[in-house]
């Protein structure tokens, strides 16, 4: 199965257009305390290694999706 150039951009264009809601969510959960989680929340007072595990996975996930579209869009072949 061969997979053509435009499908690789519209990937790598829907994979960084999530990254800013990725960076919003973490920011505003580091101000506010509190990170999403399904229908719930994380609460930094209430389970401190929860919250810092939860922001590290938010920061793991911005920074793949920003390493997957990059490579889609420019073709760098990082893989």
């Amino acid at each position: 199965m061969t997979t053509f150039r435009s499908e690789e951009a519209l990937v790598g264009l829907l994979s960084l257009a999530v990254v800013p809601w990725i960076g919003w969510t973490v920011l505003r959960g580091w101000r506010e305390g509190r990170l999403p989680i399904g229908r719930g929340h994380v609460a930094r007072a209430e389970r401190p290694t929860a919250f810092d595990l939860l922001l590290a996975a938010y920061v793991v996930g911005g920074l793949a999706m920003t390493f997957i579209g990059a490579d889609l869009l420019f073709g760098a072949s990082l893989r």
